[in-house]
């Protein structure tokens, strides 16, 4: 009678809450992969890429109108949590989700992009299949599995939950990197370094989440932050940690020294992969390491600051120098995206509110460009498959005016030119920067800038003003999705150029409601 009556006073088990409504975009992206894995089991080969294609746009369209709700519903309410206090649901976790699904949202339409056969020079073999997302449907579980771990990373609210959004969404890529069907062995090698750096990255990570762990007893952002603030003499344990997990972070968004695997991956990589990759994986590291160093580390930037200051100095100075001796054009636009990388860190070593929403809308219209810039080297075709060689780009202005042009646009925006997003995101980020005390980093983002021009002038030059060789690239007509990417890329840098107020308000709004400490 003891022992029961013990057993009837002991507590009873909670059930953990878990809001699902605020987790809906996240949780249909990933049923909706599980869903896609079941596709390629089950449905014939002759319907399985029309299903998948199908359920990869409609879960990320829905995805999307579910965030929108979702940031009606809540208001914006800084400090909201969802799933145990693991998952921060507030204004800059909506804004990236949104920025995420629809950049993740055009890449699809690159991915299932075919090409006219008769039109693309080569073997029927060589024809079969040109980019990834034609012979290999498997690609779209494995994107919105990526998708997925993509969305959780910036808003995990937790040390492992985000390390888990780690994991999730490298690994689909670790495959999708190895995927391309020209030059394989070159994939290969690209998805191999790509798996090894990683796996290093997130080792280093992990070590951090332990050494934090060790500091303060716990491995929930806010937690960390109020350990750190009361901490007066400083811990070998708190400063460990901040150097292993920004190690970690820093690799995902290919800043210097750890950007050795951006050039191999980008090259070697199926394009569309490459423009999944070098939009959606940047925006959703970046929003992890804002939420890291705004949240848990926001009481230590006199401490993070400096380091951060050489990073993205190195970062924006070696992106650029290295471009200029590029000839292969993929390789030159995945050093173009390290020079960016540094452009993003002066608004994140602002540390301030500012800082945080000129970052987003850089994330945001930066994306934008990557994914048209990459869509027209889909195009652009020779014997071997893309013309990759910058020599086979000469004289396109001649052969094809309306893609070189687009080209052209999107290459003068990467460089900062009035009336295209890129200007505009850059002056956000350095008046952030000025406003945060770092003139001398705004001082060296510009004359960054301008010796990233010069490489981007010079392939425009080659393009207008160089006569075309005879064997020279053919321009492949775009078909439906290829046609819509590359359109929504020059409308957006146009529009986000000439009218980006929307969009900065927008990433104002959600910067006032970053989740409180």
């Amino acid at each position: 009678m003891t022992r029961l009556a013990s057993l009837a006073a002991a507590p009873t088990f909670t059930p953990p809450h878990i809001e699902y409504g605020q987790l809906s975009p996240i949780l249909l992206v990933f049923g909706l992969a599980v869903a896609g894995v079941l596709v390629e089991a089950f449905v014939p080969r002759a319907h399985r890429r029309s299903v998948q294609l199908g359920l990869t746009l409609g879960g990320l369209a829905g995805a999307f109108g579910l965030t929108i709700a979702v940031g009606a519903t809540t208001k914006l309410a800084p400090g909201h949590i969802a799933a145990m206090g693991a998952v921060a649901v507030d204004g800059p976790a909506l804004f990236i989700w949104g920025t995420i699904l629809v950049l993740a949202f055009v890449s699809v339409l690159l991915s299932a992009f075919v090409a006219q056969a008769a039109a693309v020079p080569g073997s029927a073999e060589e024809r079969e299949g040109l980019l990834a997302g034609m012979a290999h449907t498997e690609v779209y579980p494995l994107t919105l599995f990526a998708v997925s771990g993509m969305l959780l990373f910036p808003a995990a609210n937790d040390l492992l939950t985000m390390f888990i959004a780690l994991e999730v969404l490298s690994l689909p890529l670790y495959l999708l990197c190895g995927l391309a069907r020209r030059r394989r062995l070159l994939s290969q090698e690209a998805a191999m370094k790509y798996f090894l750096l990683g796996a290093f990255s997130s080792a280093f990570f992990l070590f951090g989440i332990a050494m934090l762990y060790g500091f303060s007893g716990s491995v929930n952002l806010g937690a960390i932050a109020a350990a750190a603030s009361s901490n007066t003499s400083g811990s070998t344990l708190l400063y460990a940690g901040i150097a292993l997990v920004g190690l970690g972070l820093l690799f995902k968004i290919g800043a210097v020294p750890f950007q050795s695997w951006k050039p191999d991956v980008y090259q070697g990589a199926p394009t569309p992969v490459t423009a999944l990759m070098a939009s959606c994986t940047v925006v959703s590291a970046f929003g992890a390491l804002l939420r890291i160093f705004y949240v848990a580390f926001g009481q230590l930037t006199w401490d993070w600051r400096p380091a951060m200051w050489v990073v993205a100095i190195l970062t924006m100075v070696v992106g650029a120098i290295i471009a200029i001796t590029q000839t292969d054009v993929k390789r030159l636009l995945a050093y173009s995206s390290i020079a960016h990388a540094g452009f993003i860190l002066t608004g994140v070593v602002a540390a301030s509110t500012l800082g945080l929403s000129s970052s987003m809308f850089y994330l945001a219209v930066y994306g934008f460009t990557t994914i048209g810039a990459f869509a027209v080297v889909t195009l652009v075709r020779d014997q071997t498959g893309e013309a990759a060689h910058l020599r086979r780009w000469a004289g396109l202005g001649k052969r094809s005016p309306v893609v070189a042009g687009v080209f052209a646009f999107f290459l003068l925006a990467f460089a900062g030119i009035p009336l295209t997003s890129g200007f505009t995101g850059k002056f956000a980020v350095f008046q952030a920067a000025i406003a945060g005390g770092a003139l001398p980093l705004v001082i060296v983002g510009v004359l960054s800038s301008a010796i990233a021009a010069f490489f981007y002038v010079r392939v425009i030059v080659l393009m207008f003003f160089s006569d075309p060789a005879p064997d020279g690239p053919s321009v492949v007509a775009p078909g439906l999705f290829t046609g819509t990417a590359v359109a929504i890329g020059a409308v957006t840098t146009l529009v986000f150029g000439v009218v980006p107020g929307p969009l900065l308000n927008l990433a104002n709004h959600a910067a006032n409601h970053l989740f409180a400490r």
